[in-house]
C-alpha cells in the first residue's frame, strides 16, 4: 500500500507534510494523519523553518535544493512540497518513498508522555537501604 502522503506527479513526487518548526533537531517522525510529520530545528520566522526544510528534504532526496519546491504552505504548518527527478528515482537505488527511514504504516497515534507506562517501565526512586 502506497504511503497516503506520496504521490507521483511526472517525473517528481509530491509530499503531504505537517511541519512542526522549533524542535530540538530536524528529522522526521512519523505520520501525522494522512501527512508526513517533519521537525524543524529552526524557527517559524522569516522563512528560516522553510529554508531548513527545503534543505533537509533535498539532502534526504539526494537532490540539489532548487529541484524542492513549496507548492502549497508557505506560512502554514500544513505544506505540499515539490521534488524534482530525485535521486532514488534516476538511479534505482534507496527508496524515494522513505526518505528518512518513515514507513506508511508508522503508527498513527502519539506517543505517551516521557516516563509512561505505554513507553517504558516506571523508574525507581532511589535505591532501596537495606539494615544489615
Amino acid at each position: 500500500m502506497a504511503a497516503p502522503w506520496l504521490r507521483e506527479a511526472g517525473g517528481a513526487i509530491v509530499l503531504a507534510l505537517h511541519v512542526q518548526p522549533g524542535a530540538k533537531r530536524t528529522e522526521a517522525a512519523g505520520t501525522h494523519g494522512d501527512s508526513l510529520k517533519i521537525r524543524l530545528a529552526a524557527p517559524p520566522v522569516d522563512g528560516k523553518a522553510n529554508a531548513e526544510l527545503v534543505r533537509f528534504l533535498a539532502d534526504a532526496f539526494g537532490v540539489p535544493q532548487r529541484q524542492v519546491t513549496i507548492v502549497r504552505g508557505e506560512t502554514s504548518r500544513q505544506k505540499s512540497v515539490r521534488i524534482d527527478a530525485p535521486a532514488a528515482r534516476r538511479t534505482g537505488s534507496g527508496s524515494a518513498a522513505d526518505p528518512a527511514g518513515v514507513k506508511a504504516s508508522s503508527p498513527t497515534r502519539p506517543p505517551g508522555p516521557r516516563g509512561s507506562a505505554t513507553t517504558a517501565e516506571p523508574r525507581s526512586r532511589a535505591p532501596s537501604r537495606c539494615a544489615d
